[in-house]
Formats: structure tokens, sequence, C-alpha cells
């Protein structure tokens, strides 16, 4: 647990705590039991609860899984009271991290981040844009790797088969509006339910936020756009090569075919009327020469009807 004080507020960040701890801060500050089994549960959707003395808020944002390349979901419990601010989480919120610690360390930070004024409900505010600022940095790495998909598809004299990179990030791109969808809500209605805690002039700061969420879903929105005609544009590319080698194929399949009814027509076993069997070499190369005629000729047809 980090505890960090500037004037008469508090903030507690607990990391991974355990259920006496959270027991203990809920008998301490008088917490609904129901918020306690909230903490403790890692699938809540976001939400705010208001009771006499406190709100109860869950948010959620997005955590890269490096090994899975994908992203999870770390869940952000806040009970924010007149003068505390309690946050619990699993520990792999790096934007709140970097605040606890540079608050810990430094009482220009405490300055900062506080508000000279401003107290528990400033922070709450400056706590929530940093974490939602943190997620515009992953959307220049989606646009990257989509500039590079881009580049490969349709720049490159041999393009490969990005369908697995195409589907990694379009997954991607899916679990985080499915994170940033609901969130949307409730730190609008924190505008309004705030007032009882936070000071008023602070419900411009949170329109702010509201400002990053929907920038956010936004530039998802266009991704997610660019993503699917990506999708479509390499399943075109793919049916065509396909389709390239398909007529290659059979091109050739058909060359051969006429050259497979002469060397069955003369291996039969029977004598066949124009045949001297005196003469077998000589017909040999004969039927070789005629092989070889019959062969270039439909390769040269094939060629000039532009299907080889």
């Amino acid at each position: 647990m980090q505890v960090i004080k500037f004037k008469k507020n508090k903030w507690l960040n607990l990391a991974e705590p355990t259920r006496e701890e959270l027991a203990a801060l809920t008998k301490k500050y008088h917490f609904h039991e129901l918020d306690l089994e909230d903490c403790l549960e890692l699938t809540e959707r976001p939400k705010i609860d208001e009771y006499e003395k406190y709100l109860f808020i869950i948010l959620q944002f997005p955590v890269y899984l490096k090994q899975y390349h994908r992203f999870d979901t770390e869940q952000l419990n806040i009970f924010i009271g007149p003068d505390y601010l309690i946050t619990v989480h699993q520990g792999r919120l790096r934007a709140l991290n970097n605040i606890a610690e540079l608050c810990q360390k430094s009482l220009k930070a405490r300055k900062q981040f506080f508000g000279e004024k401003q107290g528990t409900g400033y922070l709450l505010y400056e706590i929530i844009s940093e974490l939602f600022d943190a997620i515009f940095p992953i959307t220049d790495n989606i646009q990257a790797s989509i500039k590079s998909i881009e580049g490969e598809i349709f720049e490159s004299l041999k393009p490969k088969d990005e369908l697995f990179n195409i589907m990694m990030l379009k997954k991607n791109v899916i679990t985080l509006r499915k994170i940033l969808l609901p969130q949307r809500t409730v730190v609008a209605a924190l505008e309004h339910k705030q007032k009882r805690f936070l000071p008023e002039d602070l419900v411009i700061y949170f329109d702010d936020v509201v400002d990053q969420i929907e920038s956010l879903w936004n530039i998802l929105g266009t991704q997610k756009e660019i993503i699917e005609s990506l999708e479509d544009t390499n399943e075109s590319l793919l049916s065509h090569n396909i389709n390239l080698t398909m007529r290659t194929l059979t091109v050739f399949s058909a060359i051969m075919l006429p050259l497979t009814f002469l060397t069955g027509l003369f291996g039969m076993n029977v004598k066949l009327p124009f045949l001297d069997a005196q003469l077998h070499i000589e017909h040999f190369w004969s039927i070789l020469a005629i092989m070889a005629i019959v062969g270039i000729s439909l390769f040269a047809v094939f060629k000039w009807k532009n299907w080889l």
C-alpha cells in the first residue's frame, strides 16, 4: 500500500490487495460490503455507485500482454470521499504506478496532481486523464502496424499473406473499443455525481476526459474500418494468386493431354497399320518430333492468348 498525503488530503494506492487489507479499509471508512466484493471480482462492468459519504467508481483500462500479442483488461476500483482517494488494482497500470511513485518522491508532483486547492477531486481527474492519455500511444502503434501491412500488400513485388497480422490487429482494436464503450457513460455521469464531493469547477475537467474518450473512440473506429478494408484486399489478393496458379496448372495440363494421348496410342500392345516393325527406332524419333511440335504449338497458342 502506498500512502500519499498532501495537506488534509490522502491517497491510498493498493496494488494486488488481499481480502484482509480490503476488509480493514472497509471497516475504517465504512464502505459497503458489496464494494469489497466488487474489488475482489476482476470482471465487473464500469459503474458509479453513490453513497452518503463517498463515491465508488469502477473503470477499466487496456494492458498489453506481449507474450500473447493481445490486450487484457485491468480493473481500477476507486473510492473517493471529501478528503481521501483510494485506488485498488492488480498493479499492471503503468501510468498509475508512475504517478504514485512520482508523488511519493516529489512535493512538486503532489502539488501538481492534487492541485493547490482542488484536493482529491482534482487528483481523480489527473489519474483518469493520465490513464486515458496512455491509450493514445497504443493507437499510434496500431496505426504503424496498419501502415506496415499496407506497404506489404500494396507496395511489395511479392506480397505475403498478412491474414494473421490483420486478424491480431482486428482483435486488439475490437478489444480496445469494447473497453472504451462503457467508459464514456461512466465518466459523463461523473460530471454530475461529483458535485457533493468535488468542486463544481471540476466539471470542465471531467468534460475534457469525455473528449479524450470520444477522440480515442473515433480513432479506433477509423482504424477498424481500415483493417476491414485491408482484410478484404488481402483475401482478394490471395484469391487472385490462387487463380493465377490454377490457370498455369490448367494450361500445362492441357498441353500434356494430347501428349499423353499420343504416348498411350503408340504404346498399345497391338500392331498399328502404319508402323513397320523393322523401323522401331526411326518411328520412335518421329513420335518424339510429333509430340514436340504439338507441345510447342499449344504453348505458343496459350502464350498468344495471354493464358501464361
